[in-house]
């Protein structure tokens, strides 16, 4: 039960934006810890239901959406809600409606101190950094950790969306309301080395810079000293006096991308002590407008000031250089004149947000959404300002989409978008940004990928109420979803399909492989046996060729057998180790060596078989070979013995 505790006060105060924990425990405790009772005591009653256009409701009953009696209650039960739900219903604002519908986390992973760990992976570069902070920690915190990571300085650190908003720079990430996967992008607020560190920020803080600008209308130049904690809107606003062009017609080069016209000098990145600057004035559309405000006293006259370069500011410039940098300046100019609450968009061209949506596998992919905007459309305030900025859209945005938006007022920027979208999406969603009329914009194109295929599933046009939008997009939530399950179940019988392949052709090339070492394995056996009997065979060549070329020689020097009946001779039986005799009649006085040689002309070579005399027995081999068969007591008759050795 104190675990469910900790969770309903969590969510208590994440919903109710309560800070003091004792208060936010004495109201539960005065509800019996009923969460939707506290949250509906709390809450004012006209925040407790959202009328979706003033003007086109007026005079009809508000647009309220009843609470789901279960927290998992299906989102579709969600678009059958209108406008003739009874007043005495129990309800609530979209946004708890739609966080318990979709099982927005109040809790997570937690560290040893009790507080919820929020992940955050910043995209900075060609790199993703994910870094876990703690919800007591606040975005300086983040910026730190980057810093760490990066070796970027904080001050010169550009967190997109909500972190950009600097009353949100030292506010506890608990009392946001964030969720606990969250995705920002990190981007450098100058072009110099990433190794600046305080005492450099400091020293341009407290030094001087010199300003060298071109005017290229008048083709003069104005060399202006400012100290570094000047603001750009000083410079502009100082040029405005020199020049009589006004701030919201100056076009600039040589400042910094991805900048405001509050940054510091010193942290705007420029060159330090002297930097070089171009201005270039543009046609206004608003010149009678200016015309007239010339009559208006000094008071009036800064009013206009401020609300022209505030209101009239394009969200993208007329002549803009590419799509990043367009998509950049959509997201500046859309806080600046619509505030800070706002859905995340893309920074990027229209293909890479298709990347980041679409092309992925099924398991990440989410949703395309296209905002397409138009100044001169009436709906473009109301839709920006209560639409976009209701909760529940924010949060619907967040989790299911990629939101990329783009400026069509000028017509090459709509000229610009259509292009990309006829090489992006395909000619059919081309067309159907052709034929939108000005009076439906803005619009969301919704855009998901099912299977191969990448298509416009909706077109959400502006004049539309907070429901219908968001019937819309949940609406497109649950098809996508249910298309995303089915393909993932096919990615993942296609990837154990794969997988079983892959394990039998592995199984297979090793059986391959072990059969064909067992082949080399057997030539090259065979090979070494063929080299060993061959080189034996020629040893044995070798041997015989010396032996019978050494028996010849032999043979031609053994003297003649003497004839029978010869006086002084002794006969020699030879007994051969294969049990047959031999026997040849010598002179007494014969060598003991003629013997031996005639034994190896006969194949017994001495070196082999011993010589041996039967009685008494000895080894004539070792006997002196000078001596005579007399001598060796081997007549006038003697039987020898061959043995091998």
């Amino acid at each position: 039960m104190s675990e469910n505790r900790e969770v309903i006060l969590a969510d208590f105060q994440a919903c109710t934006g309560i800070d003091d924990v004792a208060r936010a425990i004495y109201i539960l405790e005065e509800n019996n810890w009923d969460f939707l009772n506290a949250v509906n005591k709390v809450m004012p009653q006209d925040l407790q239901s959202f009328q979706g256009n003033s003007r086109a409701n007026a005079g009809s009953a508000p647009e309220v959406i009843e609470i789901p009696s279960s927290p998992v209650e299906s989102a579709t039960d969600m678009l059958s809600v209108g406008n003739n739900v009874p007043h005495n219903s129990r309800s609530m604002p979209i946004l708890d409606n739609y966080s318990h519908s979709f099982s927005f986390p109040s809790t997570s992973t937690v560290n040893v101190n009790g507080a919820r760990m929020i992940k955050f992976n910043v995209q900075y570069c060609d790199r993703v950094v994910t870094i876990e902070v703690p919800d007591t920690g606040t975005v300086a915190d983040i910026k730190r950790l980057l810093n760490k990571e990066l070796k970027v300085a904080t001050c010169r650190q550009l967190l997109s969306g909500w972190a950009r908003m600097p009353q949100y720079q030292n506010t506890p990430l608990s009392e946001l309301s964030l969720p606990d996967m969250n995705a920002l992008h990190l981007t450098v607020i100058n072009n110099q080395d990433f190794s600046v560190d305080d005492t450099e920020v400091t020293e341009r803080l407290k030094g001087n810079y010199i300003l060298k600008i071109r005017d290229e209308n008048a083709d003069k130049m104005y060399s202006l000293n400012y100290p570094g904690t000047k603001t750009i809107l000083d410079v502009k606003s100082d040029v405005y006096s020199l020049t009589n062009i006004h701030v919201r017609n100056q076009v600039w080069s040589g400042w910094p991308p991805n900048i405001d016209d509050n940054t510091m000098l010193a942290l705007s990145g420029i060159n330090f002590p002297e930097h070089d600057l171009t201005l270039r004035q543009i046609d206004s559309d608003d010149d009678e407008f200016e015309d007239a405000s010339e009559s208006f006293n000094v008071e009036d006259d800064c009013f206009m000031d401020h609300f022209s370069s505030k209101r009239v500011e394009p969200l993208i410039p007329k002549h803009v250089e590419d799509e990043i940098v367009g998509s950049i300046s959509f997201s500046e100019q859309f806080t600046n004149r619509y505030g800070p609450i706002h859905p995340n968009f893309y920074q990027g061209t229209l293909e890479d947000a298709v990347r980041e949506a679409c092309n992925k596998p099924s398991k990440d992919r989410k949703l395309l959404g296209i905002y397409l905007h138009h100044d001169s459309s009436v709906l473009s305030n109301v839709f920006c300002t209560q639409l976009l900025g209701f909760e529940s859209v924010m949060q619907l945005l967040e989790r299911n989409f990629v939101l990329w938006g783009w400026d069509v007022t000028f017509e090459t920027n709509r000229t610009r978008l259509q292009t990309s979208i006829m090489n992006t999406l395909g000619p059919m969603a081309a067309s159907s940004l052709k034929n939108i009329p000005v009076d439906k914009l803005p619009a969301i194109f919704i855009i998901m990928k099912i299977r191969s295929s990448t298509d416009i599933y909706n077109i959400v046009y502006g004049n539309v109420g907070v429901n219908e939008l968001l019937s819309s997009m949940i609406e497109a939530v649950e098809v996508f979803s249910e298309h995303q399950k089915v393909e993932m179940k096919e990615e993942q019988e296609r990837a154990e399909r794969e997988l079983v392949k892959w394990e039998q052709d592995m199984a297979y090339n090793e059986s391959l492989e072990a059969d064909r070492a067992k082949e080399e394995a057997k030539r090259a056996q065979a090979e070494a046996e063929n080299r060993e009997r061959e080189r034996v065979e020629n040893e044995i060549a070798v041997e015989t060729a010396r032996r019978e070329d050494h028996r010849l020689k032999v043979e031609q020097s053994l003297p003649e057998e003497p004839a029978p009946g010869t006086s002084n001779i002794t006969k020699i039986r030879f007994r051969l180790p294969t049990g047959d005799n031999l026997e040849r009649r010598f002179y007494i006085n014969t060598p003991l060596k003629v013997l031996m040689d005639y034994c190896v002309v006969k194949g017994y070579p001495t070196e082999e078989y011993k010589v041996i005399s039967s009685w008494p027995r000895r080894d004539l081999t070792l006997m002196d070979a000078s001596k005579t068969l007399m001598e060796l007591n081997l007549c006038p008759q003697e039987t020898v013995i061959l043995e091998e050795r």
